[in-house]
């Protein structure tokens, strides 16, 4: 009881902090119709936390990683991806830039979120699988990259189609390209590289603290049913109506 107490007051704090940061951005956004297009995805990601904790709650560590992700977002609707002034912050508390450093010649806060997408979000999937679908050894890991990769496949195609929707202004702007023909393929490949490495690293310490890590692994990865599946099934069950 002490220890629900204790998770519930920290989810508390979690929920201050970043509704601390929404309503930041909400004051005064750049675009404010970009700035709401922005939330709509953070609106229903938010009330399917809220809808879902009653049945599968999250751990601590996966609501703290949703919740660093959420405020990432909030700064970028309020700046506007391609405006986030990452680099004026950096200059200004330690003289160095970013961008000259490194040879950027384009914002690259779109980038980063698409990154800590794939970053921070890939073990609070991995919890989901896991608990939901009851996989284990490799598909633990496949699984949340995959979902991953194609979560943001289909964050890609509603850009777009709001971009086609809203047209040029309020679109374009919510599109964020700046330009690059080749952005939704690299927003895509950063998230999925961002969860490679998350699943990696979540890999290596189980593999350190887990004994049986090596035969569960090679048990994921057996043939547990082997008599081929499609229209086998189908004539067999035929057969069983007959």
């Amino acid at each position: 009881m002490a220890d629900e107490r204790t998770r519930r007051k920290y989810l508390l704090i979690l929920s201050a902090a970043v509704s601390a940061v929404v309503v930041w951005a909400a004051i005064a956004p750049i675009d404010r119709p970009t700035w709401l297009l922005e939330n709509a995805l953070f609106v229903l990601g938010f009330t399917v936390l809220v809808v879902t904790y009653g049945k599968l709650p999250l751990s601590r560590v996966s609501y703290t990683l949703i919740a660093v992700f959420m405020c990432l977002h909030e700064v970028g609707s309020h700046y506007m991806y391609a405006n986030v002034p990452y680099d004026a912050w950096c200059r200004s508390l330690s003289g160095f830039s970013i961008d000259a450093q490194f040879g950027f010649e384009r914002n690259m806060y779109d980038r980063f979120v698409h990154f800590s997408y794939g970053l921070l979000l890939a073990y609070p999937m991995r919890e989901v699988v896991l608990r939901v679908a009851d996989v284990k050894g490799f598909w633990g890991y496949f699984l949340p990259l995959d979902v991953t990769a194609s979560t943001s496949m289909l964050y890609e195609l509603i850009e777009w189609g709001a971009s086609s929707v809203f047209g040029e202004g309020t679109g374009m702007a919510y599109l964020g390209t700046q330009g690059d023909v080749w952005d939704s393929h690299k927003d895509m490949l950063l998230a999925s590289l961002g969860a490679l490495l998350s699943m990696l690293v979540t890999a290596l310490v189980n593999w350190r603290s887990q004994r049986d890590f090596g035969r569960e692994w090679a048990n994921s990865l057996k043939v547990h049913h082997p008599r081929p599946l499609g229209e086998e099934v189908i004539a067999r069950r035929t057969r069983k109506l007959k």
